[in-house]
């Protein structure tokens, strides 16, 4: 399924590529580093990077900003809120929270592919108050009541 998307350029991010899927079965378009200047991530320390775009999606859709599995494998570099939501009705520039959980010392740089961008649709509930919910076989039961094996 394709959709429109609409997108704007920073004027300091005119020479960085707009966002791009690797391969055609790809899922989430690489998302680049619009900085000026290295950023360098001590461990435990986290940074705002600006991708230098902003988008105009259409009603109904969100843009899920994701990690790079291989920033996450080889750096232990990662993001706070993953995934970061673009709503349809924002038009700031995409920035990407990223954190570094490895044991090194990461430099971001312009142009580095930082992070992912998965265009997915979304439903608002209408909420509907009731005074019981349906009874589940799981009822209340969370983090880890259905055990850590496969062996039940």
């Amino acid at each position: 399924m394709r959709i429109d998307v609409l997108i704007q350029r920073e004027p300091d991010a005119e020479d960085l590529p707009l966002p791009q899927y690797a391969t055609p079965g790809s899922a989430g378009a690489d998302l680049y580093a619009a900085v000026e200047h290295p950023v360098v991530l001590e461990p435990g320390q986290r940074c705002r990077i600006s991708t230098g775009i902003r988008i105009a999606l259409p009603t109904g859709y969100e843009a899920q900003i994701r990690p790079r599995s291989g920033l996450a494998d080889r750096y232990g570099l990662t993001m706070v809120n993953t995934p970061g939501t673009v709503d349809s009705d924002y038009r700031g520039v995409i920035q990407v929270i990223m954190v570094n959980l490895g044991q090194e010392t990461v430099t971001i740089r312009r142009g580095d592919r930082i992070a992912q961008m998965v265009i997915a649709p979304v439903a608002q509930a209408v909420w509907q108050e009731v005074d019981d919910l349906p009874h589940t076989e799981r009822a209340d039961g969370g983090f880890g009541s259905t055990g850590f094996s496969a062996e039940k």
